[in-house]
């Protein structure tokens, strides 16, 4: 889950690090370090805490280099501290090294190490990948890369330089980003898009089991045996200010209103002559009407944008539907089979256990699809098919415009399967898809006019724990709406089931919770008002998400945020964008960092 990057080119490689790591940060920020080759020596400097400490201590003592090796540090092995933090170096000084992911055989390959003398001074996995490679090498770094990556068990990005190689960077990835931005005489190697996009748009995809030898002038990959690989290019068709705030205060509050977008580009092209066109599927009209049921593995916001399609899904399909975490699917014996249909969604394409749940089910014989924002990410290589969310890049640790994104592209593979299924008629079809595609516009609406959420959010900025409620398909959004809240205010909130408050939760209401309850209009709606005047009875403060127009909720609750009317099906996506935008208020009003929460990164590359 870290930022890495290298450069080997012809500016000052510290100044193009540390800019590369600040689009970084947002995957990690415990620590960050760089290392440049500087005449004979390396020249290391690294940092405990946010990214910002190590650039101070840059501007005190410049590095005057062209190739070097940086690093932004999510702990997951060892404390924060400057001993844990990359890069890591050899014995001799003369390697330095950054890694992403981690190693499962560490403590054995430690104690191998630390017996044939080598000095181990950190805490972390990575510090013993540098000592493999050291002790393999005998004049070549690439050699020495590929023979100490074939003994990691784990995942790994890395990034290596030698003094004796000095314009060279040596990189290697397993089940863990890597990318290689290329341009005239400079090259870039890095863990996300964002880092190389100042200086371009042509991007070196490495793929596991793939090194590559990247030097000013070019980018040569090749597989473990050193054997040539033809590497796979992509052209990046966002551009820097896309991931740049652009006169918002924060990129979370950014990207809460870059939704509208969002949802238009991933709905754009998918209704066409009266079909649902989802030709990414890459499945038979025969395969695709014998599905008999449907596994969603997710984590976290995705795991919610999951449930959300598993009301569609059984709706309008009449398939059933089992929503898992992936971090337990593969664990607890899924029964799959060619007529089941896995949907993998993941923002990233590289969360480590939806990737491990997809393997799980392919050996097991199911098609799977996967749902991502990223092209070229693991995911759409190792699933049958690939259905893009285009919502452009997220650099705000906590989910917002690819959630709704997912659940836009969610809609579509429900309507898709209804319509292979014959559960839905063509003129049921094409009347859904009219509501559907005018959901950006809904969120425009209700971004324009957030009326009293501030106010709203000033009165429970204090409050030390908070419950969402909701039915049917508000219990994901309630479970959503909690999440955001406890990811970037630390309050403690939890999410329910409104009718399961009688079954134990209700004895955590005092007037000193807040209950926030998504109220919009649907079938189950007078058991949720009665559901609020169950709290309110025991002194609670309700906050109710609405539908515009329900006068009567405001007999019922303390603050209510309207939305605009949609069918029950579709009131997902604009019941979200209100809890969102309280959750970033009541996080800014008790000054916490909206964008890169603690002990949060944004993509989970680690199991």
């Amino acid at each position: 889950m870290c930022g890495l990057v290298g450069y080997t080119g012809n500016r000052v490689a510290s100044e193009v690090l540390i800019k590369g790591l600040a689009r970084l940060e947002y995957r990690g920020y415990d620590s960050a370090g760089v290392a440049c080759v500087r005449g004979g020596e390396l020249a290391v400097v690294r940092r405990v805490g946010k990214l910002v400490n190590l650039r101070t201590a840059l501007d005190g003592a410049p590095i005057v280099s062209t190739v070097g090796i940086g690093h932004t540090r999510w702990a997951t092995h060892g404390r924060p501290s400057e001993e844990n933090a990359h890069p890591h170096c050899d014995c001799t000084g003369r390697i330095a090294l950054v890694h992403n992911g981690i190693i499962e055989n560490y403590l054995e390959l430690r104690d191998e190490l630390a017996a044939a003398g080598h000095i181990l001074r950190s805490e972390t996995d990575t510090e013993a990948i540098v000592h493999l490679v050291e002790s393999y090498y005998d004049g070549d770094l690439a050699q020495a890369v590929a023979k100490s990556i074939r003994r990691l068990e784990g995942s790994y990005a890395l990034a290596v330089i030698h003094l004796d190689d000095p314009g060279t960077i040596v990189a290697a990835r397993r089940d863990s980003p890597l990318i290689i931005g290329t341009a005239n005489g400079e090259n870039i190697v890095a863990s996300d898009i964002p880092a190389v996009l100042e200086y371009t748009r042509e991007v070196v995809v490495l793929n596991d089991g793939q090194i590559a030898i990247v030097t000013p002038d070019d980018v040569r990959v090749v597989d473990v045996n050193l054997e040539p690989v033809e590497p796979e290019m992509m052209h990046v068709e966002w551009d820097l200010d896309a991931a740049e705030k652009g006169g918002y205060e924060d990129f979370m509050l950014k990207e809460i209103h870059e939704q509208p977008t969002a949802l238009r580009e991933t709905l754009r092209g998918r209704f066409v002559d009266g079909e649902i066109e989802l030709s990414e599927l890459k499945m038979t009209p025969s395969e695709v009407s014998a599905i008999d049921r449907v596994f969603i593995i997710a984590c976290g916001t995705s795991f919610h944008a999951g449930l959300v399609a598993k009301n569609l899904i059984e709706r309008w399909a009449r398939i059933p539907v089992e929503v898992q975490v992936s971090s337990e699917f593969r664990y607890n014996d899924p029964i799959v089979d060619d007529e089941t249909l896995v949907v993998a969604i993941t923002q990233s394409g590289e969360t480590a256990d939806t990737l491990a749940g997809v393997r799980e089910a392919r050996e097991r014989g199911a098609k799977v699809i996967a749902i991502t924002n990223v092209v070229g990410s693991r995911v759409t290589r190792e699933s049958d098919g690939v259905i893009y969310t285009h919502a452009g890049p997220e650099i705000g640790v906590a989910a917002t415009k690819t959630f709704t994104a997912q659940i836009a592209a969610l809609n579509v593979l429900a309507l898709k399967l209804a319509q292979a299924k014959g559960t839905l008629g063509s003129e049921e079809v094409e009347r859904i898809w009219l509501e559907l595609s005018t959901l950006p516009d809904v969120v425009e609406a209700i971004l324009a006019n957030t009326g009293d959420l501030e106010a709203c959010a000033e009165e429970y900025v204090d409050a030390a724990s908070s419950l969402f409620l909701g039915r049917g398909i508000g219990v994901p959004v309630a479970m959503e709406g909690a999440l955001k809240l406890k990811e970037i205010s630390y309050i403690h909130a939890e999410a329910y089931a409104a009718g399961e408050m009688k079954h134990g939760p209700i004895a955590l209401i005092t007037d000193e919770v807040p209950v926030v309850v998504v109220a919009t209009q649907g079938h189950t709606y007078e058991k949720v008002v009665s559901n609020i005047q169950e709290v309110r009875a025991r002194g609670a403060q309700v906050i109710a998400v609405a539908t515009a127009g329900d006068d009567e909720i405001r007999q019922h609750a303390e603050h209510v945020l309207m939305v605009p009317r949609t069918s029950e099906a579709l009131s997902a996506i604009p019941a979200t964008v209100p809890l969102q935008l309280l959750s970033y208020h009541i996080a800014k009003k008790r000054g916490c960092n909206v964008d890169q929460p603690r002990n949060l990164a944004k993509s989970v590359t680690v199991e």
